[in-house]
């Protein structure tokens, strides 16, 4: 799991559509429509992945969309492990700030989360994807969250579809080389 803002940004003056031998002319001033934030899950081996953009990211952003998660995408699983980075939403407080403490003890206890180390972004697969819907859904000016929705609905069913998997290569051999100060020394 992983989650990233987006810029929302309009145009002051609209472009000029491409003519034959001439590209599209945008003027180089915008305006600044707001934030979006970017929550994704991805099931690595399974090639599954959802994504859901909100208005804010709040303590119960995060809490909301791990219950989603929990209770809609994985009812049965006793147990979810989630790899994520420590930012501060991302833990259990999160859950009892949102809900009584039955409902986030109930969602808590189906968690096992394991946090990316420090400078470790790379290794979050969630990071990974997140690039990518970046750089084939979100390129230009996007100026409400609405647009940002309908295209990210698409670019997810589409992924979904054609069940992209992630083929990740870094092995234990390679973790003992790079994180090679997280390994005791014998």
């Amino acid at each position: 799991m992983d989650e990233s803002s987006m810029q929302l940004i309009g145009e002051v003056h609209e472009p000029i559509p491409a003519a034959p031998g001439h590209p599209v002319l945008m003027d180089d001033e915008y305006v600044r429509k707001g934030v979006a934030n970017i929550f994704i899950e991805v099931e690595p081996l399974g090639g599954r992945r959802k994504v859901k953009i909100t208005a804010t990211r709040k303590r119960i952003d995060w809490a909301f969309f791990t219950q989603e998660m929990l209770e809609e995408r994985y009812p049965d699983a006793e147990k979810v492990i989630f790899v994520m980075d420590n930012l501060n939403t991302h833990n259990m407080a999160s859950l009892y700030t949102a809900f009584p403490p039955e409902k986030a003890k109930r969602l808590a206890d189906r968690l096992e989360i394991h946090y990316t180390p420090k400078h470790g972004s790379w290794l979050n697969i969630a990071e990974i994807e997140l690039s990518v819907l970046k750089r084939q859904c979100l390129v230009g000016r996007i100026d409400c969250i609405e647009k940002v929705r309908t295209k990210v609905a698409a670019w997810n069913t589409d992924r979904n579809n054609r069940q992209t998997n992630v083929d990740w290569q870094f092995g234990t051999n390679d973790a003992r080389r790079k994180l090679k100060r997280l390994y005791p020394k014998f």
